[in-house]
């Protein structure tokens, strides 16, 4: 499925829209991925900066310190809880996406899984995937 991708929260008040093609996708096991998405890992999209284009709403912001001592911003729906995007200080030219917030999240293809080391022992990971126990860098 070629590009634009649209995208929003569950309510309705915050859509947006991917303007070009993903760069990445994988799953995330890190404990802060397990708390947004309630339990699993997190499924994301890496996107080009300026292909993201918010076109409805404002989504609220969450912040924390990651492993690299640079802040990851968490994006979501203050109405609704959506986990939307996440906007990471230590690459500031992408977005990542919540595979779940776009409307047909069905074309996504993880091709990695990232700290496998935080993940839950009943989590299920695609052993014909590339696994990392944190994140490589």
């Amino acid at each position: 499925m070629p590009a634009p991708y649209t995208g929003g929260c569950l309510c309705g008040a915050i859509r947006y829209e991917v303007t070009s093609e993903p760069m990445a996708a994988a799953l995330c096991h890190c404990r802060d991925c397990q708390y947004v998405s309630g339990g699993e890992p997190a499924a994301v999209v890496v996107v080009a900066r300026d292909a993201l284009k918010i076109t409805k709403g404002s989504p609220k912001s969450y912040s924390v310190v990651a492993d690299s001592g640079k802040h990851v911003t968490r994006k979501f729906c203050e109405n609704c809880g959506t986990p939307l995007f996440s906007d990471v200080e230590s690459n500031p030219a992408i977005w990542v996406v919540k595979a779940g917030s776009f409307d047909d999240p069905s074309w996504i293809k993880p091709g990695a899984i990232f700290y496998t080391s935080s993940a839950q022992p009943w989590a299920h990971m695609d052993p014909n995937l590339p696994q990392f126990p944190k994140m490589p860098g």
